[in-house]
């Protein structure tokens, strides 16, 4: 697709993806993701021609106004929705595929100062809830879902979904369900529960 298609797909995305979403003026001065995926799409067309200091500046722009910081390198596919947007930050190396939700304060970010891949890839349909920092060069799998707040810096393989800090995996092989932010376990609860009672079934045994 031409990036004028693109951009009409990303455009179009927004109402399938948010159902608060009711009118052209919502759309025009309430989703910076939109618009920041868009101005991406042209300074990514100017960065890639050769043109790097002019696509950092329309992306240097599409910041102030946004919120969002989006390197012009990066590499995004078709019908990424980012949700509110504020404070999301997209590396210069990253890659991410179609179908993935980011939601506000999301960073793909680098743990290296070396040149080459050092930004995260979030394969297609993946979910990043909000505040979630992804850092280094790791790959969050197909139609995985990532905690808000979570810092991932390891693998997450597909269907799977990954919380806390540092991030484990709690579920595999779960691609169809949706992403309930209000359902994932407190797993530090759950360790000090499992602790406590081994503590009293060791009690219960000596004595």
């Amino acid at each position: 697709m031409g990036i004028y298609s693109d951009i009409k797909e990303d455009f179009s995305n927004a109402y399938k993806n948010d159902p608060a979403l009711n009118s052209k003026i919502d759309f025009l001065f309430n989703y910076p993701g939109v618009w920041a995926i868009a101005w991406y799409r042209i300074a990514h067309k100017f960065y890639n021609a050769g043109f790097k200091r002019f696509a950092r500046s329309i992306m240097g722009l599409t910041h102030i106004f946004t919120h969002i910081d989006i390197h012009p390198a990066a590499k995004i596919g078709s019908r990424v929705f980012i949700d509110h947007g504020t404070g999301v930050v997209i590396g210069e190396t990253s890659v991410v595929e179609d179908d993935v939700v980011i939601y506000q304060g999301v960073t793909l970010g680098g743990v290296s100062l070396t040149h080459g891949k050092r930004h995260p890839t979030i394969k297609q349909g993946a979910v990043l809830g909000a505040g979630a920092k992804i850092l280094g060069n790791i790959t969050i799998g197909e139609k995985a879902k990532v905690g808000a707040n979570s810092v991932v810096v390891k693998e997450v393989p597909d269907c799977s979904t990954a919380i806390g800090i540092p991030a484990h995996v709690i579920e595999k092989g779960r691609c169809t369900d949706p992403f309930m932010h209000n359902m994932l376990p407190d797993i530090n609860k759950e360790m000090f529960e499992y602790l406590l009672k081994k503590s009293c079934d060791t009690r219960t045994h000596f004595s």
